[in-house]
C-alpha cells in the first residue's frame, strides 16, 4: 500500500458522510477540468470494467438517434430467450414480408427462408441485417411493435434511464432514442451476462447463403487492429451520423465505449483507436487492498467488545492517471460511529474513499471484521453511567 494512503487510511477514523459534500465538490470539479481527451465525437461514454470507473463522458445522458447501434437491444433479447429455453440456437424463425422487404443493410432473406437464431445472430452482428432484426422481432414478440412494447419495458428493468424503442433495426424514427450511457450499460451487460454468445461480436464476416457477399463484413473496424477489440456494434444513418459501441481487453482489463455523431467512416475508425488508445495507456491499474485487509477499527456502541476492525470485503484495484504517482492517491474512510451492535462479520459498515486527479471518487465497501454481539446488563449499566456522568460534567451554557 502507498506510504502516503496508507498513513491517511490508519488517521481517518470517523468521518461523518454529510462532512464529505465539499471535498466530493471539489474533486468532481478537478475530474472535468482534468480530462485530456478531446474527441470529435458529439457524445461518447468511456468506461473501465475491472475498476467500475468512468473514464470520461461527454453527453453520455442525451437521448439520440442510435442508428444500427440499437440492434444490441434486439440481440439482449434474444439472448434472454436463450438463456430461458424459450428457443435454441438451432430454433427457425420465419420471414414474413415485412421482414424481406426491408432496405438498409440486409441478409437478403425470402420469404422461403427458416433461418435458425444462431444465424440471426451472425446476421445482425456481422451483416447488421434489418431484415433479421424483424424476424427476431416477429418471433419473440409477435409484431414488430409488440417486440419493441418488449424492449421498453425490458430497458426500464435494467436500469436503462434514456433509452426508448419504436422498432428492432434502429430505422430511423423520432421514437428510437438512447444515451451513451444506455448504450454502455447494455454493452457490459451484454459482456458479462452472457459470455456464452458474446464471442459473436468479434466475427469478423458472415456469408449467409453466399446471397450478399459485399455485406458479409463485419463494420467494426478496430477488429482488424490486434488491439484487443472484440465487439461490438456500429451504426450509421444521416440523421445519427457515424458511431460505435466498442470494447477491448489488454492484460486484465477491459473497457468499454460509445461514441457517435462522426462524419464518415474513415473518422469513426479514427475516433475509434483514438479512445482505445487513450483508456489504456492514460491510466494504470493499482492494487490497493487485499480480500481480509483492516483499514482502521471502529468503536462500537453498546457490544461486547468495544471495537471492531473494517476489513476490505475483497481483493481491491482502482485507476490512477498514468502521470500521477501512488503516493499521491488519497484516501478516507467514512462511517457513522460509534457503530450499534450486534454486527455481522462481513456486514458493510464503512466506505473507503479514494481520490484521483482527473477520475471521480472511488468507493469500495469496508466490512466488519467479525461477529460483535450486544453487551451483556454490565456493559449497558456502564454505557447508561457514562452518558450520565458526561451530561453532568459538561459545563452549564451561559445564560442569556
Amino acid at each position: 500500500m502507498p506510504r502516503r494512503l496508507s498513513a491517511l487510511i490508519r488517521s481517518a477514523r470517523t468521518l461523518l458522510i454529510a462532512g464529505l459534500a465539499l471535498s466530493a465538490t471539489t474533486i468532481s470539479g478537478l475530474a472535468q477540468s482534468a480530462s485530456t481527451l478531446d474527441t470529435r465525437a458529439t457524445a461518447a461514454w468511456i468506461y473501465d470494467v475491472k475498476t467500475d470507473t468512468v473514464l470520461f463522458e461527454k453527453q453520455a445522458d442525451v437521448a439520440l438517434p442510435p442508428a444500427s447501434m440499437s440492434k444490441l437491444m434486439t440481440l439482449n433479447m434474444l439472448f434472454e430467450a436463450l438463456r430461458d429455453n424459450r428457443v435454441t440456437l438451432d430454433t427457425r424463425f420465419s420471414v414474413s414480408a415485412r421482414s424481406a422487404g426491408m432496405g438498409g443493410s440486409t441478409m437478403f432473406l425470402n420469404e422461403r427462408d427458416r433461418p435458425t437464431v444462431e444465424e440471426l445472430i451472425q446476421g445482425i452482428v456481422a451483416m447488421s441485417g434489418n431484415d433479421a432484426c424483424v424476424a427476431v422481432a416477429e418471433g419473440l414478440g409477435g409484431t414488430e411493435d409488440g417486440f419493441a412494447r418488449m424492449m421498453n419495458e425490458r430497458a426500464k428493468a435494467i436500469g436503462m434511464t434514456n433509452s426508448m424503442f419504436a422498432n428492432a433495426s434502429g430505422w430511423p424514427n423520432p421514437g428510437q432514442r438512447m444515451s451513451m450511457r444506455d448504450l454502455g450499460t447494455l454493452a457490459r451487460r451484454l459482456i458479462i451476462e452472457f459470455p456464452e454468445y458474446y464471442g459473436y461480436f468479434g466475427q469478423r464476416e458472415f456469408a449467409f447463403d453466399g446471397r450478399a457477399p459485399d455485406n458479409r463484413f463485419n463494420r467494426n473496424p478496430l477488429l482488424h487492429l490486434n488491439i484487443g477489440a472484440d465487439g461490438l456494434k456500429t451504426g450509421h444513418t444521416s440523421e445519427a451520423g457515424y458511431g460505435l459501441v466498442g470494447s477491448a481487453v489488454q492484460g486484465t482489463r477491459r473497457i468499454i465505449f460509445v461514441i457517435t455523431g462522426l462524419q464518415s467512416e474513415r473518422e469513426r475508425a479514427e475516433e475509434s483507436e483514438a479512445v482505445v488508445n487513450w483508456a489504456f495507456r492514460q491510466f494504470r491499474e493499482q492494487a490497493l487492498l487485499s480480500e481480509g485487509q483492516e483499514v482502521t477499527r471502529a468503536d462500537v456502541w453498546l457490544g461486547a467488545e468495544r471495537s471492531v476492525g473494517l476489513v476490505a470485503a475483497s481483493d481491491t484495484s482502482v485507476l490512477i492517471p498514468a502521470i500521477q504517482s501512488a503516493d499521491q492517491v488519497e484516501a478516507e474512510v467514512s462511517y457513522r460511529g460509534p457503530l450499534q451492535a450486534p454486527l455481522s462479520a462481513g456486514e458493510q459498515v464503512a466506505d473507503l474513499i479514494v481520490r484521483r486527479n482527473g477520475l471521480p471518487d472511488a468507493v469500495i465497501p469496508l466490512v466488519a471484521e467479525r461477529d460483535i454481539p450486544q453487551g451483556g446488563v454490565l456493559v449497558r449499566l456502564q454505557a447508561a453511567a457514562s452518558v450520565l456522568m458526561n451530561r453532568f460534567l459538561a459545563p452549564e451554557a451561559p445564560a442569556g
